[in-house]
């Protein structure tokens, strides 16, 4: 039988009409393009869904009509427009060697770090974001001897100010759900969300792409708590405390369709994400990839463990290749790369941080101890990665270093990165080498990750942060022999005929290692850049919601009279354009920074301007837009008394 003649508006609108009357929610409460489930809708309802369908539409209508188009616009495409909205099915094809932009940029880390602006801004000015256990961090022990045990062995660490605030309904996630979520899972979503926008990426625009997710994620605390207590038990605890939810939250809430992958590797984790994310680019798997790594400390457990094996630091602090070096600290955070093929970042005009030639992993073996580092099989990885990468290894000027500061693993490092990258140097150009524990603390599996993010804004600032907490060289390695030098104090980056280059490494503690081969980005050619003038500029917001595209405008008034600045404002104007998301939207009209920031901040405050529009609706994309072609006016002043709000005919 054929479809009853209806639009695709008017089914979304009857499918609509269901949630209003099975929800209790108004109309405009309603979003098509979230999950029914979402709503509420289960197996039986999906049934009697299809059966309604069948009476209204006159066709046939698969009982799995909810689970393969889970939302109402896409139900409502899937049955009148006989196409889905996603790209077409093509296999895979392996791809010739290329490398892999690095597109946006995303953190969390200790120290108050909420993106990487402010992360450069800690690495410059050296700081030190290591600091006391926060109070109530850890659940109350009971005996005298835990007690004690708390006490001698988790004084110091690489703390978040926050882990409990998660704006759950930005991602459409109930608040008992995610009650139930591990901090960890939030933290991958709210920072994967910001590196997309770092990107100036619209994560709307990437629904049913081949867009993949990695993220690297060992910590495993809070699905065990959750779990401890069979009473305590809900429907939302598998996925949770589940650590491969990680990556699959990510997918899921973006609609992506590429691999999603936890990786656990202990301490090398989220570089091995990076790692399966360049090959699953370079095979044409994927078409964009977010990488990451995660990391929190929800339980003292770990951290006695590691006392008790001795790498812990008494001191409390990494010091990395240095004397004083006396073990760990650990750490928490979460970092984000978004990469492209470089071809493809180029032919869609993106911004490029960097350049990954090449990487490599493998195991140390049968070393002396599972613990235990390998100094060939961390010299066999380099050679497999610079391999990969196809550049000298010569021509590296800098190498981003796992640099624990303890008092086995920075010798046999410094041995590996030698045998490789520093034996035949000329004696006034060794190789550099530091570390960020040495800001932060050890993060984990997010250590790589976050490595990666460093060395990025280094090259693209053209300088080298300082390695902390160095004194005097680690009594065990000869510098000048094995042609290394430690970072001690920040430096400008070494000038050559060639892009900089440089590395990154991370081992696992149960010996699985990474490194990632990093290039500054190609040159762009010369762009002429029309003075900003007399130009009007349109200066577009989106959020799911008004209350967030307020904030939203808050913030960039805030950034336009901060570290926002120097900003060309055609440059401001693209990138809100391009990255633009969400169902509720508002524009500010501009000619230059000073109105730009006045329709900001009456965006932000609810109010109105002339050059703000859309801003005063509760809904924000509700009110009907008039748009005006400029064929010529068909009354006199009928402009001017639209302005005034009086009748034009």
């Amino acid at each position: 039988m054929s479809v009853v003649k209806i639009s695709v508006a008017e089914l979304e609108r009857w499918l609509a009409s269901l949630v209003v009357e099975r929800c209790g929610l108004t109309p405009e409460e309603v979003e098509i393009d979230r999950a029914l489930v979402d709503y509420g809708f289960s197996s039986r309802d999906a049934v009697e869904l299809a059966g309604r369908l069948e009476d209204l539409l006159d066709c046939t209508v698969p009982s799995t009509l909810l689970w393969e188009h889970p939302t109402i616009e896409r139900i409502a495409a899937a049955l009148l427009s006989h196409e889905e909205r996603t790209p077409p099915t093509r296999a895979p094809q392996t791809l010739a060697h290329e490398p892999v932009a690095v597109v946006g940029l995303g953190c969390r880390l200790p120290g108050d770090v909420a993106g990487p602006e402010d992360f450069w801004r800690l690495l410059e000015r050296g700081g030190d974001a290591v600091g006391a256990v926060p109070a109530q961090r850890w659940p109350r022990v009971e005996s005298a001897a835990d007690a004690d045990v708390l006490e001698r062995t988790t004084r110091a660490g690489g703390f978040l100010g926050d882990i409990a605030g998660f704006d759950a309904s930005f991602f459409a996630i109930s608040p008992r759900e995610a009650l139930r979520m591990d901090p960890q899972q939030r933290m991958v979503l709210e920072v994967g969300w910001e590196a997309l926008e770092h990107a100036a990426i619209s994560p709307e625009s990437l629904r049913g792409s081949r867009t993949g997710v990695f993220v690297g994620v060992s910590a495993g605390e809070y699905g065990q708590r959750s779990l401890s207590e069979l009473s305590g038990v809900d429907a939302w605890s598998g996925t949770g405390g589940a650590l491969s939810v990680a990556a699959n939250r990510l997918s899921y809430a973006l609609d992506l369709r590429g691999p999603s992958v936890a990786v656990d590797t202990a301490c090398s984790s989220s570089l091995v994400a990076v790692h399966l994310a360049r090959q699953s680019l370079m095979t044409g798997e994927s078409d964009l990839v977010i990488a990451a790594g995660t990391n929190l400390l929800l339980g003292p457990a770990v951290t006695a463990a590691f006392h008790e094996m001795g790498v812990i630091s008494p001191s409390g602090r990494c010091r990395p290749f240095s004397a004083s070096a006396d073990g760990i600290v650990r750490a928490e955070g979460a970092g984000v790369v978004v990469l492209k093929r470089l071809s493809d970042a180029r032919a869609d005009g993106d911004r490029i941080f960097a350049v990954l030639r090449g990487s490599a992993i493998n195991q140390d073996g049968h070393s002396n101890g599972i613990t235990a580092p390998n100094v060939e099989a961390q010299a066999e990885m380099l050679r497999l990665a610079y391999g990969a990468a196809q550049v000298d290894p010569g021509d590296v000027d800098y190498v981003e270093a796992h640099g624990t500061g303890t008092l086995l693993g920075d010798p046999i490092e410094a041995r590996a990165l030698s045998t490789v990258l520093g034996a035949g140097r000329p004696a006034g150009r060794p190789l550099l080498i530091g570390s960020a524990k040495s800001n932060l603390g050890h993060l984990e599996a997010a250590a790589g990750i976050t490595g990666l993010i460093k060395l990025v804004l280094s090259l693209g600032h053209g300088r080298i942060p300082a390695n902390l907490h160095y004194t005097d060289g680690h009594p065990h390695i000869d510098f000048t022999a094995l042609g290394l030098s430690v970072v001690d104090r920040t430096t400008d980056w070494p000038v050559a005929d060639r892009p900089a280059r440089a590395g990154v490494s991370a081992f696992g503690f149960g010996g699985t290692n990474a490194h990632v081969v990093v290039e500054q980005p190609p040159a762009s050619p010369p762009e002429e850049i029309p003075a900003e003038g007399d130009r009007i500029g349109r200066f577009l917001l989106a959020g799911p919601d008004a209350s967030r595209v307020r904030d939203q405008a808050e913030e960039l008034a805030g950034w336009l009279e901060g570290p926002g600045g120097a900003a060309r404002l055609r440059d401001v104007e693209h990138t809100l354009a391009r990255r633009l998301s969400g169902r509720a939207r508002a524009g500010v009209v501009a000619r230059d920074r000073a109105s730009l920031i006045k329709g900001l901040r009456a965006c932000a405050e609810g109010g109105r301007a002339p050059s703000l529009v859309g801003a005063s609706a509760e809904r924000l994309d509700a009110a009907p837009v008039w748009v005006f072609s400029g064929q010529g006016s068909q009354w006199a002043g009928m402009g001017l008394r639209l302005m005034r709000d009086e009748p034009a005919f």
